[in-house]
């Protein structure tokens, strides 16, 4: 008859043996205890980790444990569903032997296979950035290759483009020629414009200045006399 209590006592003292900093028992009737599992460290020295549930049923280990994960660190949810998934499978093959450090030692190797992805990934993160700086730098510097299909494109939004200016302009000319209006149009508009020369002199009053320069003396004038004209004939007046 196998002695389950015997076989669950030894199996916790070589558990607190291995794991002397992370093993820690909660309770002895059911014997439930919690082991953490921390992955190698990662880029800059990351890591992710898990830690771990197990309750020992009765006739354990030819029952599986009790499983589950009370906490955890950068782990996504689909990482923790796939640790759950892996515990249940290694439980399953180790059935009918102790198993609690062959279960911990799978989730310390998936801890450290995430720890790989989530390197790798940001390598493809950070190399996809590079490409994409690179094709920026291109375009800024090359622009867009020309093809007949785009400059086809390119000169028919151009020409559009273009006629639409010359409507618009056609239209505010034709515009500003129906509000322009020309002098008779004013005066009809404004009588007050045949006296508005006459008031500004009256309001004005003397203070009106009148450069006398601009005019010459009478006597400076060269003024013909009719009688020196050789042409100038008095019947001719007189018959008319």
């Amino acid at each position: 008859m196998t002695d389950y209590s015997e076989e669950q006592r030894n199996e916790l003292e070589a558990l607190e043996s291995i794991y002397p900093d992370s093993f820690t028992v909660l309770s002895e009737k059911p014997t439930t205890f919690t082991i953490t599992v921390t992955s190698e460290a990662g880029e800059n020295d990351e890591t992710v980790q898990t830690t771990l549930k197990f309750t020992y049923r009765e006739k354990y280990p030819d029952e599986t444990p009790i499983y589950e994960i009370v906490s955890q660190e950068n782990l996504e949810d689909n990482d923790v569903t796939g640790i759950i998934n892996l515990l249940e499978q290694q439980a399953e093959e180790n059935l009918g032997m102790v198993m609690i450090f062959t279960l911990v030692s799978a989730v310390q190797e998936k801890l450290n296979e995430i720890v790989d992805q989530i390197k790798t990934r940001r390598e493809e993160e950070k190399k996809q950035k590079e490409r994409e700086a690179e094709e920026e730098e291109k375009q800024r510097f090359h622009g867009t290759p020309v093809t007949i299909e785009n400059f086809l494109n390119w000169k028919a939004k151009f020409d559009a483009e273009l006629l639409e200016i010359k409507r618009k302009k056609m239209k505010e000319e034709e515009q500003a020629g129906k509000n322009k209006l020309s002098g008779k149009q004013l005066f009809e508009m404004d009588h007050n414009l045949d006296t508005s020369d006459i008031q500004f002199l009256e309001e004005a009053g003397n203070s009106v200045e009148v450069d006398e320069s601009l005019f010459q003396e009478m006597d400076d004038l060269e003024l013909e006399d009719e009688e020196d004209d050789p042409d100038y004939n008095p019947v001719n007046l007189d018959s008319d």
